[in-house]
């Protein structure tokens, strides 16, 4: 009995010391979502440590020897809306730099940056040769949206011969990547991208079309559940009835050729604005 009472006093005493901690950790997470959520975007957000652990740099915390790195990402999307921004500086500075599919960046590193962390793609969207436009520890990960998609990774990975069938446009036949750079995206996060962030049905009914996620969407979503802190450029498209305008920062692609895109991007782009509202995000530049 009397050790009970021990184990309860000293209990006690070890949630009196703590309670100090779990105070300072709710007060400053309400502070940054206050801020977050409130503080607008007409000013370039900084990858500060400051955003999420500024109380490190108190020296009254360092002696709890506390592990809590703070991790800040941003997720570069192919959009126009990063042409003459000039934050290529800016996304230099995140600790990860996220890219989407064969988006160059040389010749555009003013505006994008040259620094990548990794690049997620899929079979029909990879590179040749990711030395081009990739530093030589970039992680390359792809997306298996089918079955072919992993098929096509083992038959580059062990050179067994090339199956071209199942794609919508031919991947590449050689791949001049590192391949112990390559992962694979757990298909977890494109299930939670969907159903969660999208909510698109599994089973779509009959006559209604087939949706899946944008390279894009599911980039974000994977910095949501990696990062301590999510910046983004490069997201959005331009208003759909200008069939005209130009869709990504590079090459020649216009709205014309989402018209029978397996994308919804209305759904996506409402999505990004909640994310926004509460604070999960922050975009880098203006956008509508």
């Amino acid at each position: 009995m009397e050790h009970v009472k021990m184990s309860l006093k000293t209990t006690k005493t070890w949630c009196l010391r703590l309670l100090p901690v779990v105070l300072f950790f709710v007060s400053y997470y309400c502070s940054y979502v206050f801020q977050s959520c409130y503080g607008g975007t007409s000013k370039t957000p900084t990858p500060s440590k400051a955003l999420c652990g500024g109380w490190l740099s108190q020296k009254k915390w360092e002696s709890l020897n506390f592990n809590l790195e703070c991790r800040t990402c941003v997720v570069i999307g192919n959009g126009y809306a990063i042409k003459n921004s000039s934050l290529g500086g800016v996304i230099n500075k995140y600790d990860v730099v996220i890219r989407l599919n064969d988006a160059p960046v040389k010749g555009y590193e003013d505006d994008v940056g040259n620094k990548t962390t990794m690049r997620l793609f899929y079979p029909e969207s990879a590179s040749y040769n990711p030395g081009l436009h990739n530093e030589p520890d970039t992680l390359m990960v792809l997306i298996p949206f089918k079955q072919q998609d992993l098929r096509w990774l083992k038959e580059i990975l062990y050179d067994e011969k090339r199956v071209r069938k199942g794609f919508w446009k031919p991947p590449p036949q050689i791949w001049l990547g590192s391949t112990s750079h390559i992962r694979v995206l757990d298909p977890h996060f494109l299930l939670e991208t969907s159903n969660t962030l999208l909510q698109i049905p599994l089973n779509p009914k009959n006559k209604q079309k087939l949706v899946h996620p944008t390279t894009g969407i599911i980039a974000v979503f994977v910095a949501l559940n990696y990062c301590d802190v999510v910046h983004i450029a490069g997201f959005g498209y331009p208003v759909a009835k200008n069939q005209k305008h130009p869709i990504h920062y590079y090459g020649y692609d216009t709205m014309k050729s989402m018209k029978n895109s397996y994308h919804d991007v209305n759904n996506e782009a409402e999505a990004l604005r909640r994310l926004e509202d509460s604070g999960a995000i922050v975009y880098l530049h203006a956008h509508s």
